[in-house]
């Protein structure tokens, strides 16, 4: 019986599963086909939103998705991964595959040399997002430093400074660079209006028991320090490809394959977005990812046509807390909505990227859907914000 497994239980682990069961559903014989996703915790973490104040609710049980589609949940970690003799050992157990898509996700990249790196604090994962906000749950007027003021750390920034102050901190000259400056005076007028002190051209160099010490040499007080600085792709990259990206992802075709029998998915996988762009580590790339990655593993083996990845128009929604959100489409991150209506279009994000639950059907029928219109976004021909 022909073996599809998959490795990783993110976005695109996730939707690698679905799009597998919606191949296997479709092909004359298919049911003959397993799936297997390997990941070692139960549930999804919608990682997107583990910024928010309650990080528990930014789960859903794997059961609840891979269960109805027939999917076989293996809870382990994957060490090994042999490309020659199609397998991969997980925590011990050596299992083999015919099709396999690797959609192991992304890390933070943390400093481990520095000063008092065990202080720091992060909501990469959900346990870290969960140590955060016990730290700091019963503290009413604590203070903060958030090291990073990219994405992750503009939204840590944001949410914290509802009940704290808050010192963001970035070795960059410019505030926000990753996003480039179409958003930057949006920002900006947010970060005021929120009364978070902003330092660049800085860092932290130490953590010590309630303070920090900047690159600059000075001191400041910190209740928690927020590392929110880089991230790379899993290092089981490095056992299916030498030549990495900058990233650490692997480089992929048009169908998401890296090998004759192995396909990559989601922040683990170089995808061409256009020709001069490749797909972000974000989870409106790493879900279309899946469900091609996944369906063209499966569809491999089942003789059916192969989907070639064509990514949606590039947004991007930034949640920057009660001074409201900021919605952008194109890669120069051209401003549609801020304040209100942009926190508006960001919380409808925020629950738009729960996959269904408990109903085959619905999540076969949302695999199939690559791309998904949604209608509360500003459209292409619509003037942005003045």
């Amino acid at each position: 019986m022909a073996h599809v497994v998959i490795i990783g239980g993110g976005f695109a682990g996730v939707w690698s599963a679905a799009g597998a069961a919606l191949a296997r559903e479709r092909a004359a014989g298919g049911k003959d086909l397993r799936i297997t996703l390997i990941a070692p915790n139960d549930h999804l973490v919608l990682r997107p939103r583990l910024y928010e104040p309650e990080p528990d609710l930014a789960k859903v049980e794997l059961r609840r998705i891979l269960g109805p589609i027939g999917v076989r949940h293996l809870r382990a970690s994957v060490s090994t991964i042999d490309t020659d003799r199609r397998t991969v050992v997980a925590d011990g157990e050596e299992i083999g595959y015919d099709r396999l898509v690797l959609a192991a996700g992304s890390r933070l990249v943390r400093p481990h040399d520095l000063p008092g790196a065990e202080r720091l604090f992060d909501i990469d994962t959900l346990d870290g997002a969960r140590r955060l906000t016990d730290h700091l749950r019963d503290r009413e007027d604590y203070t903060a430093v958030v090291v990073g003021a990219g994405f992750t750390g503009l939204e840590a920034a944001t949410a914290l400074a509802a009940r704290g102050r808050v010192l963001l901190v970035d070795r960059s000259q410019v505030l926000a660079n990753q996003l480039g400056p179409g958003p930057r005076a949006e920002i900006e007028a947010a970060l005021d209006k929120l009364g978070v002190e902003h330092r660049l051209g800085t860092t932290v160099t130490e953590v010590g028991e309630g303070h920090a010490v900047l690159s600059d040499g000075t001191k400041v007080e910190a209740d928690a320090v927020v590392w929110s600085v880089g991230m790379r792709a899993s290092e089981l990259t490095r056992q299916i490809c030498d030549e990495l990206d900058h990233l650490g992802r692997i480089p992929v075709d048009r169908w998401l394959r890296a090998l004759p029998e192995v396909f990559v998915a989601g922040d683990t996988a170089a995808a061409a977005f256009d020709a001069e762009h490749t797909v972000m580590q974000a989870c409106q790339h790493a879900t279309p990812l899946g469900k091609v990655a996944g369906h063209n593993a499966a569809a491999d083996l089942l003789g059916v046509p192969l989907r070639e990845f064509t990514p949606g128009p590039y947004v991007t929604c930034l949640d920057l807390g009660d001074a409201g959100g900021i919605f952008t489409r194109g890669w120069d991150r051209r401003v549609m909505a801020t304040g209100p209506e942009g926190k508006e279009i960001k919380i409808r994000i925020n629950q738009a990227i729960h996959p269904p639950v408990d109903d085959a059907e619905k999540i076969l029928a949302a695999a199939d859907r690559v791309h998904i219109e949604l209608p509360f976004f500003p459209r292409d021909d619509e003037q942005p914000v003045p």
